[in-house]
């Protein structure tokens, strides 16, 4: 796997979680901003390069850089992000949301690694259903009976 993907899955879509992340990033921020998405199926866009500074600028007094850079890590290494940056003919974008360049192909290159390291990751940890166990046969009384005979013959004819 050491050239990027050629064909685009066009634009992907944020999920719920997606959408989580970055709501957490906009209420740590004066004002939301337009390259997170606002809601599921919103494009999940890859950012500029330094777009972390300009962010940081948008800070509430309140809100620390730590908490940022970490609500930001969670969003920017999740697989959707990935996967979008991954794409041909992905575009990274400003604060607004408008594209700005294209991502360069060793960018696009280690995107696609990751994702599926991800995709890898998250299928290793999908446990299968475990089959309810097999209860033992039931025995009759006789039987049990006749069990524990045989039982008690079989260890006395090893003893002698």
């Amino acid at each position: 796997m050491d050239k990027p993907w050629k064909i685009s899955r066009g634009q992907i879509a944020a999920s719920e979680l997606d959408v989580e992340k970055a709501s957490a990033i906009n209420t740590l921020l004066i004002r939301p901003v337009g390259v997170l998405p606002a809601k599921p199926g919103d494009p999940v866009l890859p950012f500029a390069v330094g777009l972390f500074n300009e962010l940081r600028a948008l800070l509430k007094p309140d809100a620390g850089v730590t908490t940022l850079r970490r609500a930001t890590a969670a969003y920017v290494h999740c697989r959707r992000y990935y996967f979008a940056s991954a794409q041909p003919d992905s575009m990274r974008h400003n604060l607004d949301g408008e594209p700005v360049e294209p991502l360069s192909e060793e960018d696009r290159l280690v995107a696609q690694k990751r994702f599926l390291s991800l995709k890898q990751s998250a299928a290793k940890t999908e446990t299968p259903e475990k089959e309810a166990p097999v209860p033992p046969p039931l025995l009759s009384k006789s039987e049990q009976i006749r069990a524990a005979l045989l039982g008690k013959r079989n260890t006395a004819n090893r003893a002698g």
